[in-house]
């Protein structure tokens, strides 16, 4: 069995493809179109009656193939089928480094799940803590406990909005100016900053609009989002150049963090830059630009 980097709780997020853990043909080369993390479904795109196979076939691609560092999740069936436990099992088996858990609306999914997952490390000889949890919120009960989702447990790093099945128990309809999602997307990355973890938005399923997704992407970066899922390979781009700062942004972030550093020494806290008021408030959001710079593989400066 291949030996893989242990997961991290804090590491570049911007796009999670979303794979039928059942077929192969995409499952053996998703690392060639390079997201940083790789959702490996088995549940939707998965028939009931094929659960068995996606799982052997899960367990075959995570033992067996180098992803070139890209992180590994699974999704697995909602603890209230009956196929949710022996998802847990195949995933912790085969060395995933976290699992994403459907339709979460209290802390207590949270802890059955992790209830499970903890068997199965010990059953596995796997390291106890070392597989990660994503809690995906889908229904309204979950957006309001959005908070207490996110400090469910410390295996928690992120937690992500689904919008098909909020829309369904929304009884409302997606369009693409996205207003419908607004109040679930603000309530969300608000309890996520909140608890210290990150926060990922929903697909978006028009594949071939790349300039609705892209105006999507733009929207949720600034109300702070870490990534966005996608199901297709060419949203990959789209998403990581809106996520990656750009040249001007990492310069501005540059000047910032130097001169406040500076002035920090004589006792000034507030400064004038390039014509805008800039204070010590503002250093967090310069260096943030600059880590996620150079997580992105565009800085090469030495802050």
């Amino acid at each position: 069995m291949k030996n893989f980097p242990k997961p991290q709780k804090k590491r570049l997020r911007r796009t999670m493809m979303f794979l039928n853990a059942q077929r192969a043909g995409l499952v053996k080369d998703a690392y060639v179109y390079k997201p940083d993390c790789i959702i490996f479904d088995l549940e939707d795109a998965v028939a009931q009656n094929q659960k068995d196979s996606a799982r052997f076939q899960l367990y075959a691609a995570l033992t067996t193939i180098d992803y070139r560092g890209i992180e590994r999740i699974v999704r697995i069936n909602g603890i209230h089928t009956p196929f949710w436990k022996e998802d847990v099992r195949a995933a912790v088996a085969c060395g995933c480094d976290g699992i994403r858990i459907p339709e979460c609306e209290t802390r207590n999914d949270v802890a059955i799940v992790e209830a499970q997952v903890e068997k199965a490390e010990k059953e596995f000889g796997r390291e106890i803590g070392e597989t990660m949890i994503m809690a995906a919120i889908e229904t309204p009960l979950g957006v309001i406990n959005a908070y207490e989702l996110a400090t469910s447990s410390p295996r928690i790093f992120g937690i992500s909005i689904g919008a098909g099945d909020y829309m369904r128990t929304m009884h409302a309809t997606r369009t693409r100016e996205g207003a419908e999602m607004f109040v679930a997307r603000g309530q969300l990355v608000i309890a996520a900053r909140a608890a210290g973890v990150m926060c990922f938005d929903t697909v978006h399923t028009d594949i071939d609009d790349l300039e609705g997704l892209e105006k999507d992407t733009m929207l949720i970066r600034q109300m702070g989002y870490d990534g966005k899922s996608v199901i297709s390979p060419k949203q990959i781009s789209v998403i990581h150049k809106v996520f990656t700062p750009t040249e001007k942004e990492i310069l501005k972030a540059e000047n910032t963090v130097r001169t406040l550093r500076e002035q920090a020494e004589t006792g000034v806290g507030v400064i004038s830059l390039e014509g805008q008021m800039v204070d010590v408030a503002m250093l967090e959001g310069a260096q943030r630009t600059i880590d996620l710079a150079k997580a992105a593989g565009v800085y090469r400066g030495d802050l």
